[in-house]
């Protein structure tokens, strides 16, 4: 089946959402104390404010028989402040959901390859693809497409107990 990838537009937030909401479900699934069902409100709002204005998002979506079956956001990050002792560098974050069915089918590989290709006309030169470690599948998609670890994400929760 082909795929088609182009940028969101407005009337694409109702698939959007449905993407959003299917993530999260996943998600919670793996693990439960660190992931949520948003509220599906706040969800159209983002959308709805993202594609309506000037933004630091890129959303591209995936369709195949109509059918809006994938979407990829590309953050735009800010540039270290300059009392940070990181290098500045234009960096963004990529996020990437295909609806199960469709996945293997080269969907998320040609939403990448569009996020990218945005990323680098907007003068990014790293992206990022953050994902907890129980998310193998995703750990395996995007190390497939040549993401590679950079440093190491601690975190601790309030009260001494180690977060997950």
């Amino acid at each position: 089946m082909p795929i088609t990838v182009r940028a969101a537009a407005c009337e694409d937030v109702p698939g959007l959402v449905r993407l959003r909401l299917a993530n999260a479900e996943r998600h919670v699934q793996l693990d439960p104390s660190v992931y949520r069902l948003p509220d599906v409100q706040a969800v159209r709002r983002h959308f709805e404010e993202v594609l309506s204005a000037e933004s630091k998002v890129l959303i591209f979506v995936a369709e195949a028989a109509g059918e809006v079956v994938g979407m990829v956001e590309v953050v735009i990050l800010p540039d270290p402040l300059d009392h940070q002792i990181l290098a500045p560098c234009s960096a963004a974050e990529i996020h990437t959901v295909v609806l199960d069915g469709h996945r293997g089918q080269g969907v998320g590989t040609a939403l990448l390859a569009a996020a990218e290709q945005a990323a680098a006309e907007h003068g990014v030169s790293i992206t990022y693809a953050g994902i907890f470690a129980p998310n193998k599948e995703a750990v395996r998609f995007y190390s497939s497409a040549g993401f590679g670890p950079r440093g190491t994400l601690l975190s601790k929760k309030q009260g001494g107990t180690q977060a997950g």
